[in-house]
C-alpha cells in the first residue's frame, strides 16, 4: 500500500503495517516522540494496522489532539489502578480535558488523600509493566454482554445509547478492558510523568437527579520538567485565586442568603466603577449610545425572541398582575424594543446601542464559582443595527475596539474562534451562511487567524469568541460577536431605505468584557490583586512615622485627594515597618512615608509595592507621576 507522508513523499508498505512501523523507519526519535497518527484525516493509534493507501501524519505532544490522546490513555491507567485496588468500584467515564483528565467512579465511600497516594503507586506499577494497549470491536449484543458480566452498569447504559450504526470499540491493557472510541498510546509505558490532583463529587451525566460519583482529576506529561512546571502554575493559580484575594482585599463576598449572587464591597465598587467608566468613555468615542432596559419583561416577549424555546431552563420567572413575566437572561430583546420605539432612516444606520445590563441565569449550585460562575451578572452588551452592506465594516470596527481593550489597555494576548450553526437553531442554512461569511470576511480583513468550532454557534446566529490568555497561560472566553439576521425578522424591524421602502436591518450582538463580574475575577487573578494604578481601589497610603507627623500626613492626604488620587491615611499608633507590610499585603501601589525630614522640607519618602524604595519626592512631583500613570492607564 502507498503511504503519503506529510512532506508529500510516498513510501510503500505491506497491508496491515502500522503507523508505528513507518515511524520507526523514519527515525528512532519520531518513533519515541509520536503520540498518535492521523490517517486519511482521522486519528488512529500508532499500533493499529492500516488497511490500504493512506495519507499519514504523526502528532507529538506539542499538538493539542495528541495531548488529549496521551492524557486519555493516562485516565485508563487510573481506572485500571482503581479496579485493582477497589474491585467493587464501577466505572463511569474518563475523558481528557484541558491540561489533564478525570475519571468518574461509583464507590461505596469517598476517596481520601491516602487513597490517591495508593492509586498513584499502583498506576506507577502499571506504567512500569509497559502493557500493550490494544483495540478491539464487538457487536452491540457482545458489548452489552461483556459490560453486564463485569457488572459495569454505567457502561451498559452508554452502550445502549449508541446508535445502531455506531462502531462499538474497547481497549484492553493487561486484565483491564474499557469501552472507548480511542485512539490511545501503544502501551502504558509511553506515559512518563503523571500526578493525581484532587477528588470531587460529580453527578452521573451531569444531572443532579442522578447518583453522585467520585471524580478523580489528574494530569500527565512526557517529561518530568513539564509536570513540575505545570504543578508550579497550579500552586500559583491557588495563590491568585480571586475568591481568596477578593476576601483579603475586601472586594466582594457571597452569602448563604444568595448563592451565586455576589455582593460588591466599597473597594470592589471602585474597581467596578473604573471599568465601567473606561467602557463608557471608549464607547462614546466609537459612536455608541448608552441605554438601560428593564430586568423583568413579559413572557410573550421571550417567546417571540426564541429564548422560551431555546433557553427556558436557564431563566427565572415571576407573575405580576396574574400575568407571566421572565427575568432577562440576555439584553438583546430590550435593545430591540428601543430600536423599534421609532422609525429609522437608512441615513441613521448603523445605530450602536450599548448597555451595561444586569442579567440573571439559572446555574446549578455545583458549578457556582466565586465571580467566575454566578447567577446574576452585568454584560457590557451592544446591539448594532445596520444595513447588510455595513455588516463587515462594523465587525472590523468591533475587532479594532476589542483589540484596544484586551491588548493595549489590559495587556492580554488572545486568540479567536468562529462558531457555526448548531443543531438546535432558528433560521435557514442560507441565512446562516450569509452571517457566517460576514464574520469570516471581517476576520480575514483584519488578518486574524482563527479556529472553527463547527455547530457551536448561538441558536440565533454564528459567533466569534475571544479567548484571553493570562500570565499563567490559562485561557478565558470573554468577548463575543454574533451576526443575527433572525431577530430583526422575528420582531419585524425595519428602516426606510434610499428608495423610500421598508428594509430589514441586520443586528450585531457583541460584548467585550463579557461578564463584568467574570472580567474582574480574571483581572484579579492575572494581576494577583496588584491592579494597575488606575484600577487600584486605593492608589496610595500615607504613613506618618509618629503622631507628631500626623498633621503633615493629613495635609498630604487631602492634597492628593484634591488631585483625584484615591488615598488613605494610616494614623494608627503602630511602627512604620508594620504599616508598610500591611500596605504591601493590601497590594497598594504607593506607600508615602512622612517623618521629621519630610515635614520640614515638604517632601515624601515614596515606596512602590514592586520596586521598593523610590527615594524622596516633592509632593508636586509625586502627584505628576501618579496622575500620569492613572491617565495613561499604565500597567
Amino acid at each position: 500500500m502507498n503511504i503519503t507522508l506529510k512532506d508529500g513523499k510516498v513510501v510503500n508498505y505491506p497491508p496491515g503495517s502500522t503507523p508505528l512501523d513507518v515511524a520507526r523507519d523514519l527515525g528512532p526519535r519520531l518513533a519515541k516522540e509520536a503520540v498518535v497518527a492521523r490517517v486519511n484525516g482521522r486519528l488512529q493509534g500508532l499500533n493499529e494496522p492500516m488497511s490500504g493507501d493512506a495519507v499519514l501524519e504523526f502528532l507529538t505532544f506539542e499538538d493539542e489532539e495528541a495531548q488529549m490522546v496521551y492524557r486519555h490513555s493516562t485516565a485508563h491507567v487510573l481506572a485500571q489502578a482503581v479496579k485493582r485496588l477497589y474491585p467493587e468500584a464501577r466505572l463511569a467515564i474518563g475523558p481528557a480535558i484541558a491540561d489533564g483528565f478525570y475519571y468518574d467512579f461509583d464507590v461505596p465511600r469517598a476517596f481520601t488523600p491516602e487513597d490517591l497516594e495508593r492509586i498513584e503507586q499502583e498506576m506507577a506499577r502499571i506504567i512500569a509493566a509497559d502493557l500493550p494497549i490494544e483495540r478491539f470491536e464487538l457487536s452491540r449484543e457482545e458489548a452489552l454482554r461483556l459490560a453486564a458480566q463485569a457488572g459495569e452498569n454505567y457502561k451498559v447504559e452508554l452502550i445502549s445509547d449508541l446508535g445502531p450504526d455506531e462502531v462499538i470499540s474497547f481497549y484492553r491493557q493487561g486484565e483491564f478492558v474499557d469501552l472507548c472510541a480511542g485512539p490511545h498510546l501503544p502501551s502504558t509505558g509511553r506515559i512518563k510523568s503523571f500526578k493525581l490532583l484532587n477528588v470531587a463529587g460529580a453527578y452521573w451525566r451531569g444531572d443532579e437527579r442522578n447518583k453522585m460519583l467520585q471524580r478523580i482529576y489528574g494530569t500527565s506529561f512526557p517529561k518530568a520538567s513539564l509536570l513540575k512546571e505545570y504543578l508550579f502554575r497550579l500552586e500559583e493559580a491557588k495563590r491568585r485565586d480571586h475568591r481568596k484575594l477578593g476576601a483579603m482585599l475586601d472586594l466582594f463576598s457571597i452569602h448563604e442568603a444568595g448563592p451565586g449572587f455576589p455582593f460588591f464591597h466599597p473597594k470592589g465598587m471602585v474597581l467596578r466603577n473604573e471599568l465601567e467608566r473606561f467602557w463608557r468613555e471608549e464607547h462614546l468615542k466609537n459612536g455608541y449610545q448608552e441605554i438601560r432596559t428593564p430586568i423583568i419583561l413579559r413572557q410573550e416577549l421571550w417567546e417571540r425572541s426564541g429564548h422560551w424555546d431555546h433557553y427556558r431552563e436557564n431563566m427565572y420567572f415571576t407573575r405580576i398582575d396574574d400575568e407571566d413575566y421572565a427575568v432577562k437572561p440576555m439584553n438583546c430583546p430590550g435593545g430591540i424594543l428601543v430600536y423599534r420605539s421609532k422609525l429609522h432612516s437608512y441615513r441613521e444606520l448603523p445605530i450602536r446601542l450599548g448597555e451595561l445590563g444586569l442579567v440573571h441565569r439559572h446555574e446549578l449550585s455545583g458549578v457556582l464559582h466565586g465571580l467566575m460562575r454566578v447567577r446574576c451578572f452585568t454584560q457590557d452588551d451592544a446591539h448594532i443595527f445596520c444595513r447588510p452592506e455595513q455588516v463587515e465594516e462594523e465587525i472590523v470596527r468591533i475587532l479594532d475596539l476589542t483589540e484596544y481593550f484586551y491588548r493595549d489597555v489590559f495587556g492580554f494576548d488572545y486568540h479567536v474562534e468562529l462558531s457555526t450553526k448548531p443543531e438546535k437553531a432558528m433560521g435557514s442554512d442560507e441565512i446562516w451562511e450569509l452571517a457566517t461569511n460576514a464574520l469570516r470576511g471581517a476576520l480575514e480583513v483584519k488578518g486574524l487567524s482563527y479556529k472553527v468550532n463547527e455547530g457551536d454557534g448561538a441558536f440565533y446566529g454564528p459567533k466569534v469568541d475571544f479567548h484571553l490568555r493570562d500570565c499563567l497561560g490559562r485561557t478565558w472566553q470573554c468577548g463575543t460577536i454574533q451576526v443575527d439576521f433572525l431577530m430583526p425578522e422575528k420582531f419585524a424591524l425595519t428602516y426606510i431605505g434610499e428608495d423610500g421602502e421598508r428594509h430589514r436591518p441586520v443586528m450585531i450582538h457583541r460584548v467585550i468584557y463579557g461578564s463584568l463580574e467574570r472580567f474582574i475575577a480574571i483581572l484579579t487573578e492575572h494581576f494577583a490583586g496588584a491592579f494597575p494604578v488606575w484600577l487600584a481601589p486605593v492608589q496610595a497610603r500615607v504613613l506618618p512615622i509618629t503622631d507628631r507627623h500626623a498633621e503633615y500626613g493629613r495635609q498630604v492626604t487631602e492634597t492628593l485627594r484634591q488631585a483625584g488620587v484615591r488615598v488613605e491615611f494610616d494614623g494608627r499608633n503602630e511602627k512604620v515597618g508594620y504599616k508598610i507590610r500591611e500596605a504591601q499585603l493590601q497590594k497598594i501601589p504607593y506607600m508615602l512615608v512622612v517623618g521629621d525630614r519630610e515635614a520640614a522640607t515638604g517632601t515624601l519618602s515614596v515606596r512602590h509595592r514592586a520596586e521598593g524604595d523610590l527615594g524622596s519626592f516633592t509632593l508636586d512631583d509625586f502627584i505628576s507621576r501618579i496622575v500620569r500613570e492613572i491617565n495613561t492607564k499604565s500597567r
